[in-house]
């Protein structure tokens, strides 16, 4: 709540609280926004390596009302303070009281107090992680992050990336009608000099529409089908970025497969339209012409879809956001020039 505020608002209100409450919470704002050590909760439970099962429960006894309000592990630490293992709640009540925490811990997964937000989540789904302990520059424990902070992490990214594919920002019910358009506006202009030249691609085949009235009607099913396929294509890509699971290590296998579903899926939906272009105009060269370019701008579809996302990521661009406009840009022009092309040569 006190980082929504405004400066005045945080400066009455933090005056207005108690020492160590204002420090703490000033100490977190201290960290950028999206951080681990803005997410962080303070309160974590430690023990030193020489502690045993028995020295362990009794501080916690001790402690009472002090103890963390939620915590699944205790963190061993050297004497620098420094996370050496972590001992889960849940076997550190199993084990005998004669028995050290040296003996019973187990390696965790330390986040940097800098670390991005998107990054620790990804931690916790790698690992499937309950907690965590968080470390300053120095290596020393600073705090925890539980499960629960993490939620609404995830679904917080998964919505921002939802969001940016279609070229918009969480804008929210508050939001400004002028804020609103700035947001939004870019895209629409780049998507419309990514119009304008495919429509310079049909152009550049008017005699062609002219002399066979057929190729208009059928033109936009072409351009139609290849920008779901893209779409899909670049979804999956985007999706395993985010996920960490597309690297320059399997690239070019992710990339053969979706040539090889692109084609395989062209190939179907070329016989579909085939049949159905022989149907609606009688003429079996046509639906030739359809079929091949149905599954060019298929297999088309797929390098871009599986590629652009790859290439956006590479120049520190944010592939959800850029993809879908040059995906529909590339899926048009090859739609539209192939159709058209093979119409030019085969049929006229």
């Amino acid at each position: 709540m006190v980082e929504e505020m405004e400066d005045d608002q945080r400066r009455a209100v933090l005056a207005a609280m108690p020492e160590q409450d204002r420090a703490a919470i000033e100490s977190s704002l201290g960290y950028e926004e999206d951080t681990a050590g803005r997410l962080m909760q303070r309160e974590v439970m430690a023990a030193p390596e020489f502690w045993s099962v028995g020295d362990t429960i009794d501080h916690l006894r001790a402690q009472g009302e002090d103890l963390p309000e939620l915590f699944f592990d205790i963190y061993v630490v050297d004497p620098q303070y420094r996370p050496v293992g972590g001992v889960a709640v849940s076997r550190l009540l199993r084990s005998a009281r004669e028995v050290k925490l040296s003996a019973l811990m187990e390696p965790v997964n330390e986040i940097e107090v800098h670390q991005d937000q998107e990054e620790v989540a990804y931690i916790f789904e790698k690992y499937h992680l309950i907690s965590a302990p968080v470390v300053d520059v120095g290596g020393r424990l600073v705090g925890q992050i539980t499960v629960d902070d993490i939620v609404n992490i995830i679904q917080e990214e998964n919505r921002e990336d939802i969001l940016r594919l279609a070229g918009v920002s969480d804008e929210g019910r508050d939001a400004s009608v002028m804020g609103v358009v700035r947001s939004r506006i870019p895209w629409l202009i780049i998507n419309l000099g990514t119009a304008v030249a495919a429509s310079l691609v049909i152009g550049a085949f008017a005699e062609e529409i002219e002399a066979l009235v057929a190729l208009a009607i059928l033109m936009p099913i072409v351009a139609s089908i290849g920008g779901n396929a893209g779409v899909q294509a670049m979804t999956v890509a985007v999706r395993s970025l985010a996920a960490r699971e597309l690297s320059a290590a399997n690239a070019v296998r992710i990339v053969r497969r979706e040539v090889v579903v692109g084609f395989l899926n062209g190939a179907a939906i070329a016989v579909l339209l085939a049949a159905i272009a022989a149907v609606w105009f009688g003429m079996p060269m046509l639906s030739l012409v359809i079929g091949l370019a149905v599954t060019i701008n298929l297999v088309a579809a797929a390098l871009a879809g599986a590629l652009i996302p790859m290439i956006l990521e590479r120049l520190d661009r944010d592939p959800a956001v850029a993809s879908p406009v040059f995906v529909t840009w590339i899926t048009d022009t090859v739609g539209f020039f192939t159709f058209l092309g093979l119409a030019g040569l085969i049929l006229l």
